[in-house]
């Protein structure tokens, strides 16, 4: 639950673990943290984004959305949630997208280290066709042949009128951010196999997907392999060009 002293600020990273739950400083709204972002103050005063929630200091959350935390910034939500002269850069929506992609391809190549990613057409195709594939990877840049063709392959194999969840197919990383995660070149198509590194990875996709989507309304900017997929169902967005 949320600590009623200070409802803007949390405690530090090692209080209240079991806290499933925050408030956004822009919103008001209550949250689970999975739809949020903590902020921390850095010993030279930059407001500076938690990813990982493991910063040390007092954090203040913002709902994972683009356009929260830029309206954080014009409405300087951090100096008064922190009650404090702070700075917080004009770019810090578009510099915490950044991270996010970062935090995603790292992932991603941790994933591959692991053994739980493959790529390249056929690669991915056959783990699709086995059921081996825990999410399937596009490039976002990529051809929309090869997509179709894979995508078909996802759909023949879920069946129709089964309930089974649908696969999550993750287009939130261009082709050069594949190449530099997964150490080749040329990376349009991929596929994640079980275990835990896929796992992170998926999770870290579904809140930069999050982020990019949150202001969106309903089909802008997605394909969703189904209208009724959430983010935690699906992760296929566009690429937002980066200030």
């Amino acid at each position: 639950m949320l600590a009623l002293a200070d409802p803007d600020l949390d405690n530090g990273p090692r209080t209240n673990r079991s806290a499933t739950e925050r408030m956004c400083a822009v919103t008001r709204a209550v949250r689970p943290v999975d739809e949020l972002i903590r902020f921390v103050v850095a010993p030279e005063g930059e407001v500076i984004p938690d990813l990982k929630r493991k910063l040390p200091g007092r954090g203040l959350w913002v709902s994972a959305s683009r356009q929260a935390v830029a309206e954080a910034v014009r409405r300087n939500q951090f100096g008064k949630g922190f009650k404090r002269e702070v700075r917080a850069a004009a770019t810090l929506a578009a510099d915490t997208e950044a991270l996010l992609v970062r935090s995603v391809s790292e992932a991603l190549a941790m994933a591959a280290k692991a053994g739980q990613v493959v790529s390249g057409f056929s690669k991915v195709e056959g783990a699709l066709k086995l059921g081996q594939a825990q999410a399937l990877i596009h490039a976002s840049d990529g051809a929309a042949d090869g997509i179709r063709k894979l995508d078909a392959v996802v759909r023949q194999n879920a069946g129709i009128g089964e309930e089974s969840p649908e696969l999550p197919v993750v287009t939130a990383l261009t082709s050069e951010q594949l190449d530099l995660a997964l150490g080749r070149s040329n990376v349009i198509h991929a596929a994640v196999l079980a275990g835990p590194a896929s796992k992170t990875f998926l999770s870290r996709s579904q809140l930069l997907v999050r982020y990019r989507m949150a202001d969106d309304d309903k089909t802008a900017g997605a394909k969703n392999l189904s209208n009724k997929n959430s983010p935690e169902q699906t992760v296929r967005t566009r690429t937002t060009e980066q200030d």
